[in-house]
């Protein structure tokens, strides 16, 4: 049976340095391989979104937007992808809707082709708007099954999440396995159930933290899957993805075979290994991962599971490492099975480090744990275990609708502050970057503006 090539997304640009260099790679780090990677033939050159935007404000002295004008001026062939969190759009919290739609309208005229839309809690009511505006701007939109493993998590569940983001407007379904959780023969057999569900491509984005990222891949391949996300090789593996020109060697001369040419990714490579070395030592970053199997029984993703043993060190309670483990998945359990991605791994990661620091469990409660019990991020994949909603939040009242529903719009009120602020005539973009990121926003525009 003669099947299209599989083909490849190009993380390099976005997830690649999120994941082994705390994206802080530069625009001007990127600018000399653009060329290069825009004739390579990908499905598309994952570029912004994630991270990044944060990153640019806080630590690069760079405006967001203008790093989309210049990638798109030179990304000219192959649409340029870009990672979204639904209402949470680039933040962490909800935001109103006509900020949403702001948002996507402007990424859109500034250069995206593809929008990857998730939910933290695969909740659906959480894409509608930014699915609707990407649909309306003309964008690839891209809906997300966030990938995790629980009671609840089963294929049928995915298979019912990928019918409602079709029905949505996705034009393609992206599996988003952001621990490395995804074992090879259950991507086969979710692949497969996936093709004969839905009519639209079906896309696979893992990380090599738990070592099986390439496996992972391959089943998936032999399952029908139609693209991979691939580093290339200097960004590649650890908590990163698998490597891209040995996605391209491996399936070179069978009937998955990419039809990309890895040896004209030679200089590419060469740019972006010096890239990483002057990263490492610009930023004092650590870039290289070893395979953590804990990511497996536990779930954390690699660079959270740094994060929670150097808190445990600072106060001086590094011993009780292995609890914090253990804590994880009781309290992710208790909290009805949130996947743990942005906002979520954050949220339970500080509850179970609460718990085991005070060496009582709920003692101190986070306004976040108190608002995903609520149902402010919308609905948990299984309910709240009763006992411990009644000790976080009593008797307090259920969100049991559409969050943003809570929120009036912000775009007038946003424009006010900032003229308030010394900045009557701001543009679009600005109030949008100053809606995310209010404080580091105003920071970079007194340096930049």
């Amino acid at each position: 049976m003669s099947r299209k090539p599989v083909q490849i997304m190009e993380t390099v640009l976005r997830d690649g340095h999120q994941s082994l260099a705390a994206t802080r790679m530069r625009i001007n780090e990127m600018l000399p391989m653009l060329e290069c990677l825009d004739n390579m033939g990908y499905f598309a050159v994952e570029a912004w979104g994630g991270a990044t935007f944060d990153s640019c404000l806080r630590f690069l002295d760079e405006d967001p937007w203008e790093r989309l004008r210049t990638l798109k001026s030179h990304l000219k062939k192959t649409p340029i992808s870009m990672l979204l969190r639904g209402q949470n759009i680039l933040g962490y919290n909800h935001y109103a809707d006509d900020v949403v739609t702001a948002f996507v309208k402007k990424m859109v005229e500034s250069g995206i082709g593809v929008i990857r839309v998730f939910d933290a809690l695969n909740d659906v009511r959480n894409l509608e708007v930014a699915m609707k505006a990407a649909k309306e701007s003309g964008a690839h939109v891209q809906g997300v099954c966030v990938y995790t493993i629980s009671p609840y998590h089963t294929v049928e569940s995915y298979l019912t999440l990928a019918r409602q983001l079709v029905e949505r407007g996705a034009d393609s379904i992206c599996i988003k396995d952001m621990s490395g959780l995804l074992r090879p023969y259950v991507a086969y057999d979710l692949v497969k159930a996936l093709k004969a569900e839905v009519n639209v491509p079906i896309q696979l984005h893992t990380h090599y933290t738990s070592g099986m990222g390439s496996m992972t891949y391959l089943k998936a391949i032999e399952a029908g899957v139609d693209v991979v996300d691939c580093a290339l090789s200097p960004f590649a593996l650890g908590t990163s993805q698998p490597c891209t020109e040995t996605m391209i060697a491996a399936l070179e001369g069978t009937e998955y075979d990419t039809g990309l040419n890895r040896h004209a990714l030679k200089d590419a490579v060469i740019h972006f290994r010096e890239v990483k070395k002057n990263l490492a030592a610009d930023f004092n970053l650590k870039t290289s991962f070893d395979v953590d199997t804990n990511v497996l029984d536990f779930q954390i993703p690699g660079g959270m599971l740094s994060n929670l043993f150097n808190q445990l060190k600072e106060q001086g309670i590094e011993h009780k490492y292995q609890e914090l483990l253990e804590e994880m998945p009781r309290v992710r359990a208790e909290l009805g099975y949130p996947p743990l991605v942005t906002p979520t791994s954050q949220i339970v990661g500080s509850m179970a480090t609460f718990n085991v620091m005070l060496g009582e469990r709920y003692k101190m409660v986070p306004r976040e744990i108190k608002d995903l019990a609520r149902g402010k991020y919308g609905k948990t994949p299984m309910p709240v275990d009763e006992s411990v909603r009644a000790k976080i939040i009593g008797d307090e009242k259920i969100i049991d609708y559409r969050p943003a529903d809570d929120i009036a719009p912000q775009m007038d009120l946003l424009r006010n502050q900032l003229a308030e602020k010394g900045y009557p005539n701001a543009s679009v973009e600005d109030v949008l970057s100053y809606a995310l990121f209010p404080e580091v926003a105003l920071k970079y525009f007194a340096k930049n503006r």
